[in-house]
């Protein structure tokens, strides 16, 4: 029995992608043993999305080899569709599969062991995933998630951000059927999974192929009749208690769109609608097809439809050409947003990019201080968002026992993703309970580090 030894950078996307590799490995009769141990196989699940992911894909991929010069190593994934020529050259490097072949791994690998030496064993490994036009189905019949799993809907994007790798790397807009998402989740939800959370690459193109859509007009809704059912389908799975969205593009946000999210009973009033700027001028730049203003309506629609939902985003900081002034109204408007969490991003120059060719790049100290600016807010935006929880009546999904400040608790989340500790010492993972939130813990969490104001008591 072969040992491998599987990891994983990037997106839920890649990590879904990944554990149905580690599923099927296992069913092959392979041995699955921690990275960080000597082993016969590494797999590395590469990502590119920024530069320092090519880095840290190299230096995981070098790390396997360091650890084992015998061993096999494999390199999966992003990097390798956007890097192939320079995986291909790299003597860490022993097989490389691109996206395209993902679902076909094992069997690229056991044809590599076989003839042992041809870095492309198994043909096309990294084709054109341009070319790509029919979605490659996975299936996750089990997940190392305590009671959550995510589900792979779509692959691929249209959208062509001028910033963005991702549509070289993953190819058109490519949808899972139905039947298939249903027959996955009806699967896990009989082994206790109660919530899932609906990802792909970008989630709100879900079915547009299938319509013969490659992409709406500039000013234009994005149709999500086909995104819509299928929540209203997967709401009716019994031991089903949660969905969750992943991240959506601000122009599908219609008030048919919101009023059909509200019908679904079991979906959490968590929505992450990616911004990048705040600033008209920047977001051309970055070819979003919508403003600030249009942007502030799909948010104040939420929350006219739901109370007090959780509203996430991205915000990339020093894009080419991003003045002081640009920087300054995108601050401005996301304190009039107010969200729940903001994920922060420097800039991250990617080839074949139109902004990559850009004369106007930003400095790296002036990306530093605009990162800690931004980072500062989301931090101070987060807390008081939680604070007004407080008092309020929640359902909180139980994943965990963790020890916080000396006591046995359970610990989970609510619907809205506000992280939440019961003091018991009933095992209660996979269950919910209600309760009223208190307020944040300022002791230790057990597991190392503060819990500071990011964890809440649940009476």
């Amino acid at each position: 029995m072969k040992s491998v030894a599987l990891h994983n950078l990037g997106c839920k996307v890649n990590s879904y992608e990944l554990d149905v590799i580690g599923q099927k490995l296992k069913e092959k009769g392979f041995s699955i043993v921690p990275f960080d141990e000597k082993a016969d196989i590494y797999m590395v699940n590469t990502c590119t999305v920024t530069n320092i992911a090519d880095r840290k894909s190299r230096q995981m991929l070098h790390q396997a080899k360091k650890r084992n010069p015998e061993a096999v190593v494999v390199a999966i994934g992003c990097y390798v569709q956007t890097g192939g020529g320079q995986v291909l050259a790299d003597e860490a490097v022993d097989l490389v599969i691109g996206n395209n072949r993902k679902k076909d791994a094992v069997e690229i690998l056991e044809e590599y062991l076989e003839k042992r030496g041809d870095k492309t064993a198994g043909g096309r490994s990294i084709a054109d995933i341009g070319t790509e036009d029919v979605y490659e189905e996975m299936q996750l019949n089990y997940t190392t998630e305590h009671t959550r799993a995510y589900i792979k809907i779509q692959d691929g994007c249209n959208q062509f951000c001028s910033y963005c790798i991702i549509p070289y790397a993953r190819g058109r807009v490519r949808s899972r059927r139905e039947e298939d998402i249903l027959r996955e989740v009806r699967g896990l939800a009989a082994q206790g999974f109660r919530e899932i959370v609906l990802t792909g690459i970008h989630i709100s193109s879900y079915g547009l192929d299938f319509d013969g859509i490659k992409n709406p007009e500039v000013g234009k809704p994005f149709p999500h009749e086909r995104l819509l059912h299928l929540l209203r389908e997967l709401d009716q799975v019994e031991e089903l208690a949660r969905i969750r969205l992943g991240s959506l593009e601000p122009r599908i946000i219609t008030p048919a769109f919101a009023a059909g999210l509200k019908g679904i009973r079991k979906l959490c009033p968590h929505f992450h609608l990616s911004l990048q700027s705040g600033c008209d001028e920047t977001l051309a730049r970055m070819n979003r097809h919508y403003t600030a203003g249009e942007y502030l309506e799909k948010v104040e629609l939420l929350r006219e439809t739901f109370e007090n939902p959780a509203i996430t985003t991205d915000v990339i900081v020093g894009f080419p050409g991003e003045t002081d002034e640009e920087f300054e109204r995108t601050k401005t408007f996301l304190e009039k947003v107010n969200f729940y969490e903001m994920h922060v991003f420097p800039y991250s120059r990617r080839e074949k990019t139109p902004a990559a060719a850009r004369k106007d790049q930003v400095s790296e100290s002036v990306k530093k201080e605009r990162s800690r600016i931004l980072l500062a807010l989301a931090g101070k935006q987060s807390a008081a968002f939680r604070e007004s929880y407080i008092g309020k009546e929640v359902c909180v999904l139980f994943e965990e026992t963790k020890e916080v400040c000396g006591v046995s608790c359970q610990v989970g989340y609510t619907e809205e993703y506000i992280r939440a500790a019961k003091k018991t010492k009933e095992n209660l993972s996979g269950k919910t309970a209600e309760g009223r939130l208190a307020g944040h813990i300022e002791g230790d969490l057990s597991s190392g580090g503060k819990a500071s104001d990011n964890i809440m008591w649940l009476e």
